[in-house]
């Protein structure tokens, strides 16, 4: 299967469909999700699909899998991730535009990023994120 340039982030245009597609009483099937994939150039098989929602669940998505007749359908229940939230990591990552990039990463502006720095600056958006998280759940077991 060919990858496109877009395939490392696959978990995050999966999280972004997800988020903007479903919600309790709006769900979406896996060819559906294979589809909404293949608009961002992303080409992926059921199995790795598994395995990325998996992940977003451990990561804290509430991921909720239905099946109706013979078809599986997905939506996202609780929300604990909003959009501002990750307008907020992207600041505070220098991460927001091509000017912070250059600044706080090195990586220079007025170029297209590469797959390795796409990887990186998703890496540094998750890493942050993670951390909020494990600093969210530690204050919220002292309480």
């Amino acid at each position: 299967m060919a990858k496109g340039s877009n395939q490392k982030l696959k978990i995050m245009y999966l999280m972004k469909i997800l988020l903007e597609q479903t919600d309790e009483t709006h769900s979406i099937s896996m060819p559906e999700i294979i589809s909404a994939l293949e608009q961002y150039g992303i080409t992926a098989e059921r199995k790795s699909i598994y395995n990325d929602m998996e992940s977003l669940r451990q990561f804290g998505m509430d991921i909720i899998g239905e099946q109706r007749d013979r078809t599986y359908y997905y939506h996202v229940g609780k929300r604990q991730f909003e959009l501002a939230e990750f307008f907020i990591a992207q600041h505070a990552t220098g991460c927001c535009c091509r000017g912070c990039l250059e600044k706080w990463h090195r990586i220079p502006k007025g170029i297209e990023l590469t797959g390795k720095q796409q990887e990186y600056v998703v890496n540094v958006l998750m890493a942050w994120i993670e951390r909020q998280m494990q600093a969210n759940e530690g204050s919220q077991n002292q309480i």
